[in-house]
């Protein structure tokens, strides 16, 4: 009785019990693999951006099973980089990696240094309203609050219309992007081809509130901006 053909295409389980994003195919199928290889790539893009930190997938090339295999896309640990097991990364990448933290702790810290970040109880003498009113609407995203570790939560002044009121479409921007406040903060001070190389917050301030959005939302999905 002959052997059934291998099959081309192969999905696993995730531990959550649904279809995991791994695909194989065989070496000569490269039209299919490049394909599924770019989808990977763009759901990992949208992946990051909504959670805000790393996330990773793996090619497998087996000569001997003469097949690739596309893992699927996973988290890591904001603090973690991935090596092989057999061994730790050498003091050269050790030392670069410390440096480049020590880079993002200073941009963090120089950002909310800024004169146009208020702490909370400034904040809220601006909204007429309470520290405590101020904290609930920013874990609730109804405003913009970034974690300036030493320094608490700051709050952007520019977040404010012109009738001195937070940007209606703040929580929609917090949901869309996945309620990491630096991600609204990044998307909101960074130029957008969806948005004729406008910022968020310039279109925001010109009133573009469904093109601010729509932007938003082609960010999450790892749109090429």
């Amino acid at each position: 009785m002959a052997a059934p053909k291998p099959s081309n295409h192969s999905a696993t389980a995730s531990h959550e019990g649904v279809a995991a994003l791994s695909f194989t195919t065989k070496l000569p199928a490269q039209a299919d693999f490049k394909k599924v290889l770019l989808e990977r790539y763009q759901e990992a893009i949208a992946r990051s951006r909504k959670i805000g930190h790393r996330v990773s997938f793996r090619v497998e090339v087996d000569p001997a099973a003469d097949a690739q295999t596309i893992t699927p896309v996973e988290e890591q640990p904001v603090d973690t980089f991935p090596v092989e097991e057999t061994g730790k990364p050498d003091a050269e990448l050790e030392s670069a990696l410390a440096e480049a933290r020590a880079r993002g702790r200073k941009r963090v810290a120089e950002i909310v240094a800024g004169e146009d970040m208020l702490s909370a109880d400034v904040f809220a003498k601006l909204l007429g309203t309470s520290r405590v009113t101020v904290n609930a609407k920013r874990q609730s995203g109804q405003v913009l609050g970034i974690d300036g570790a030493k320094r608490g939560f700051r709050f952007p002044v520019w977040q404010l219309d012109k009738d001195g009121r937070p940007f209606g479409t703040l929580p929609a921007l917090h949901e869309t992007l996945g309620n990491s406040a630096w991600a609204v903060y990044r998307f909101l001070v960074s130029r957008h081809g969806a948005l004729d190389g406008r910022t968020g917050l310039q279109a925001l301030q010109q009133g573009d509130d469904a093109a601010v959005l729509a932007a938003a939302e082609g960010v999450a999905r790892g749109d090429f901006d």
